[in-house]
Formats: C-alpha cells, sequence, structure tokens
C-alpha cells in the first residue's frame, strides 16, 4: 500500500516536471502553419491517468493547469495568452483530461493498442473542446469560429498524442514487465 502510494506520488512529480519542462522550454509546442502549433502538452497527463488511474492525471492536470496560468501571466508569448490568466481557462478544463483518458482507456483495456490510441485522442481531444468551450463561454472567440480551431489544431493533436501516449506506454509496460521477470530471477 505504501508502495503504491509512493510510485503515485513519483509518478505525479516526474510527469508534472515533465510537463513544465514541455512549457518552460517551448518543446510542447509543435510549429503547425500559419503560425499556429500543436501542442503535447496534455500528453504527460494522459500518461499519467492510464498509468496510475484518473486521481493522479487529475492532479498533473491541475499542474500543467497553474504552469499554463503563470506562463500566461509571466511570460505570454501571444495576445491570446492574457484569456490564460482566468483560471477558469488555464485550470478547470486541464482537472478533466486525466480522468477523460482514464475512462477511455479502462472501458476499451481488453483492447491494449486500441485503449491506448483511443485514450490518446480522448484526452487530447478533451482538452481541446473544453479549453475552446470556456473559450466561448468567456465570450473571448465567436462561437462558430471554434470548430475551425478543432479541425485544424484539435484533431492532428489528437493524432500526434494518441501516437506519444502509445509508444511511450508500450516502452514502459515492456521495462516493468522485464524488471519483474529480473527481480523475479534473484
Amino acid at each position: 500500500m505504501v508502495q503504491d502510494r509512493t510510485r503515485k506520488i513519483v509518478i505525479i512529480g516526474v510527469l508534472s516536471a515533465i510537463s513544465i519542462f514541455l512549457g518552460i522550454t517551448r518543446l510542447g509546442f509543435i510549429p503547425w502553419f500559419s503560425g499556429a502549433s500543436l501542442t503535447i502538452m496534455q500528453v504527460p497527463v494522459i500518461l499519467g491517468a492510464i498509468l496510475e488511474g484518473p486521481i493522479v492525471g487529475l492532479v498533473i492536470g491541475l499542474v500543467f493547469g497553474i504552469f499554463s496560468l503563470i506562463q500566461a501571466a509571466v511570460a505570454p508569448t501571444g495576445p491570446a495568452d492574457v484569456w490564460f490568466t482566468n483560471p477558469l481557462l488555464s485550470i478547470l478544463p486541464r482537472l478533466f483530461i486525466g480522468p477523460i483518458a482514464w475512462l477511455a482507456y479502462r472501458s476499451l483495456k481488453r483492447w491494449k493498442i486500441t485503449a491506448l490510441l483511443i485514450a490518446g485522442i480522448v484526452g487530447s481531444l478533451a482538452n481541446t473542446i473544453l479549453v475552446l468551450g470556456m473559450i466561448g463561454l468567456l465570450r473571448f472567440l465567436p462561437w462558430v469560429a471554434l470548430p475551425a480551431i478543432i479541425l485544424a489544431n484539435g484533431l492532428p493533436e489528437a493524432a500526434v498524442s494518441a501516437i506519444i501516449v502509445f509508444a511511450v506506454v508500450s516502452v514502459w509496460q515492456k521495462i516493468e514487465r522485464k524488471g519483474k521477470k529480473q527481480g523475479s530471477e534473484l
């Protein structure tokens, strides 16, 4: 029980640090067309949820959201960053990424590859749709502009997230299985 709790805390710390690192270095943003970029900042949240459950995903999502708020306030990179100083936009939607991705993963777990790919897609789309939904509710952009953003950015981000999630979890689980086999031989 203590080992399980310690593992969850370590996973939260490592994946939160990766999320912050991706944001600070801007490695979490892949250049796209027209000066836009695809984000992979949600990937550590999705990974935490798949590996350790919805609460771990929620906590990493909280760290991602708080970091997003602080970065928007301290080091904005564009005019829309000012919007993210509102915690309803920067924090609230990010709390749901992990639990939603975990739910998708758990419901399809018997089909491992499909479960990982769908969890990556669903977690990423949760981020996109919830953030854009809040942008619409707060009237920062008109509702009619949002579907185009989902198509242009949200769907490619979901595809990239699915690939990264699949690759990372597959390697992680291989390493874990190998470690358990070696541990049982000792």
